[in-house]
């Protein structure tokens, strides 16, 4: 019975009384505040149109995402860094005014005050409403309190920053394509409108037309009057003045033709025909249809620009999300840690749980023997 006291006093008894009194007489009591939070997004789809609304990926929920990156920029290192610029987090955890195996080791690296920053912090979430549950520790109720504070103002920024962040670049880089697409668009449209107005033409294709026309009655006009003069001459001699003034109108109407024709078809002999002016109706109705596809082209374009550029501003405005308090930062009154009571019970549970497992193996070591 000796053997079996004397073991149990030195592993069980005794470390248990040790801890014991550390827990009542020693341990620096650590308060606990707590704040809760929601990542929402602006409900716009309701203000779109349905196709602008599915294009832009309105009505899927990234809520999960957003969540779990804001928990993940808690715990990193650049929101530790931005606490101990701003409120001082190692001279608070560090202070020898509190015991030594909670506080912070005054010459910590900062992987280890990042551990312990992380062991000071909880997230909880909750997996239905996606509400996220903060607990911050700290060795006063004030400073707890300006602790979570803190930290729900620097998420707010990460999770503004994230989103604003990408969808200004994106949106400034296409509303600078769109500038260029608008300028080409405005260059094209002052080529045609200069083009027209050194040929005092509001449209090219309408004036050929006319020429046809005009062409089309000389020829009708030149009919008639072979058809005269062929009368004429049946009944009458060469040398009559009537028959002599039916060939000169005759005459006179086959050169009109042949001018108008001339017109539509004649190629002027200087390369630089626009600076001299010297195009035929062919060739200013070619050019002009050049320039007509160049501004459908251009303005297939603009408007592929204009979808881009408000798909573009919706994306942004989708981006646009934030973080809602729920519940505000704390100020706690009671010290939450340590748990006097349940470390107290746990220790003795575990201790005698090992003492008894190690009870069990040394008499199954000597029973071998």
């Amino acid at each position: 019975m000796n053997n079996l006291k004397r073991p149990l006093i030195l592993i069980v008894i005794l470390p248990f009384i040790i801890f014991s009194l550390y827990q009542i007489l020693l341990a620096s009591p650590r308060y606990e505040s707590q704040v809760k939070l929601i990542v929402k997004e602006p409900n716009s789809a309701a203000t779109l149109d349905p196709t602008m609304a599915l294009m832009s990926g309105f009505g899927v929920s990234t809520g999960s995402v957003d969540t779990e990156l804001v928990e993940a920029f808690i715990f990193s290192m650049d929101m530790l860094l931005y606490l101990e610029g701003n409120i001082g987090f190692s001279n608070h955890f560090s202070d020898s005014e509190y015991d030594f195996f909670s506080r912070l080791k005054d010459e910590a690296s900062n992987e280890a005050k990042l551990s312990y920053f992380n062991d000071r912090v909880t997230v909880e979430i909750d997996e239905v409403s996606q509400i996220l549950s903060v607990y911050v520790q700290a060795f006063t109720p004030e400073f707890s309190h300006r602790f979570s504070s803190m930290i729900v103002g620097r998420a707010e920024w990460f999770i503004n920053e994230i989103g604003h962040g990408l969808a200004k670049e994106q949106l400034k880089f296409v509303q600078q394509e769109h500038e260029l697409v608008e300028q080409k668009l405005k260059s094209i449209k002052s080529e045609l409108l200069a083009f027209q107005r050194r040929f005092d033409l509001l449209d090219p294709q309408a004036e050929g037309t006319a020429l046809q026309q005009i062409a089309y009655q000389l020829e009708g006009q030149i009919a008639e009057k072979r058809t005269e003069l062929r009368i004429l001459e049946s009944s009458m001699s060469s040398g009559a003045p009537l028959v002599i003034n039916a060939k000169s109108e005759l005459e006179s109407m086959l050169q009109q033709l042949e001018n108008e024709r001339g017109r539509l078809t004649d190629q002027s002999s200087n390369e630089d025909v626009l600076r001299t002016e010297q195009l035929s109706v062919s060739e200013v109705m070619a050019k002009f249809s050049d320039y007509q596809i160049n501004l459908e082209l251009a303005l297939q374009a603009y408007t592929s620009s204009q979808v881009s550029l408000e798909k573009s501003r919706i994306e942004a405005y989708r981006q646009l999300k934030y973080l809602v308090v729920i519940e505000s930062p704390t100020l706690p009154q009671d010290a939450k840690y340590p748990e006097v009571f349940y470390n107290i019970s746990l220790f003795l549970v575990v201790s005698l749980l090992l003492f008894g497992i190690g009870k069990i193996i040394l008499a199954t070591v000597e029973e071998l023997r």
